[in-house]
């Protein structure tokens, strides 16, 4: 049985004045041809440029090879490609694929030199290094990220996708653990997950994110919670006054904190927790049992009345929580 080959053309957009066409006869093959469709949606929400405009440069223009949209181009599709380390940049600087994702090509087919090369693992390394402030005499880490632009960035990117406002959206808010397999600077030893690692803190709207924090695993998991809520709701409100903007997550977040915060109204309105499955409570039995003649079975929810522990005044208010 001999193989079918597939001879059709596909075309991307070009970059400058050349032609990008996939083709599948041969020539230079590389396994990374995904992300091309990455690029393109890059290209479309301006992804790359936005992103670089939460950066501030202070290298010298006239002896600069890389944009700083490029670097960024660079990292975020190397993650995006399962290229974690940067001593991959290395290699794969060398494609001539790479270069047209990272927006890097060099003008005719061939490149005379290495100035029109990706960069490598030492330019993205020096960009990820620099601190929070250049520091005096600094020579070679003068990248430096405007941390607020960059939350602010997520919320506008999900504002802008979805254009019109809606009726209502869910926040997902939940922690996670990211393994460490070094001694890495903040490494500390979590008793749940059973391994040393970090503790980053998500905020999901359906599939888009809308805030990542980086955090150490000596802490609670809720801690932060509240500021990145206030952060991201008053983003959202400021383009959407009239949203509703319920708030869901498990037991781990059902915190004194968060819940006086809701009585004040500086989270959204609405607070859900979701069932675990082991929760063997009379009331969520319950639950379960008339849901489970249902065609569309739902999660086990139960109505009740939070009083708050630490105030008077908050258990006077008598708001009711959904748990």
């Amino acid at each position: 049985m001999t193989t079918e080959c597939s001879t059709a053309r596909l075309e991307s957009a070009g970059l400058r004045r050349q032609r990008v066409v996939g083709r599948f006869d041969g020539g230079e093959l590389g396994s990374d041809g995904g992300g091309l469709l990455l690029r393109e949606l890059a290209l479309r929400t301006g992804l790359f440029r936005r992103l670089s405009a939460c950066f501030r440069d202070h290298r010298d223009p006239r002896r600069t090879q890389h944009a700083v949209e490029v670097l960024l181009a660079a990292r975020v599709l190397g993650l995006a490609l399962g290229y974690e380390d940067l001593n991959d940049h290395d290699t794969l600087r060398q494609s001539r694929l790479w270069s047209l994702l990272c927006g890097a090509a060099g003008r005719g087919r061939r490149r005379a030199s290495w100035e029109s090369w990706p960069p490598g693992k030492s330019t993205l390394n020096r960009l990820e290094l620099t601190g929070a402030a250049l520091g005096p005499g600094e020579r070679y880490k003068k990248i430096v990220a405007d941390t607020a632009r960059l939350d602010a960035l997520l919320a506008d990117l999900f504002l802008d996708w979805h254009g019109a406002q809606p009726e209502r959206i869910v926040l997902d808010v939940d922690a996670t653990d990211d393994p460490l397999h070094g001694r890495q600077e903040g490494r500390f030893f979590h008793g749940y997950y059973r391994s040393y690692c970090y503790l980053p803190l998500y905020i999901f709207c359906g599939q888009q994110l809308l805030g990542a924090r980086l955090r150490t695993a000596d802490r609670d998991a809720a801690e932060g919670t509240v500021q990145e809520l206030e952060r991201i709701a008053g983003r959202i409100r400021e383009r959407w006054p009239g949203v509703e903007i319920r708030l869901r997550g498990d037991s781990g977040f059902c915190r004194e904190e968060l819940l006086a915060s809701y009585v004040k109204g500086s989270v959204p309105e609405r607070l859900s927790r979701c069932g675990t499955g082991h929760d063997s409570s009379p009331a969520v039995a319950d639950a379960r049992h008339r849901s489970s003649g249902e065609s569309d079975p739902f999660r086990p929810r139960v109505e009740g009345r939070w009083r708050g522990l630490a105030s008077p005044l908050q258990r006077a208010a008598g708001r009711t929580v959904s748990a």
